[in-house]
């Protein structure tokens, strides 16, 4: 079987946008490295629980 591989556009990652959500909780944390991505640990009581993830801070530098 021939590997698939998907062009994507490269966005402006780095553009200040307005979002309005509701929600239950918000837990603000710092992602740390994990191998080849990132990682946050949320409390085992989300387990199971819809989530939204929001970067709230500029990338200082892309990641290619």
């Amino acid at each position: 079987m021939a590997e698939e591989r998907r062009e994507f556009k490269k966005k402006d990652t780095n553009t200040l946008v307005s979002i309005q959500l509701e929600g239950y909780e918000v837990i603000e944390k710092i992602v740390k490295s994990s191998g080849n991505s990132g990682r946050i640990y949320l409390p085992n009581a989300w387990v199971g629980s819809k989530v939204k993830v929001i970067r709230i801070s500029p990338i200082d530098k892309e990641i290619e």
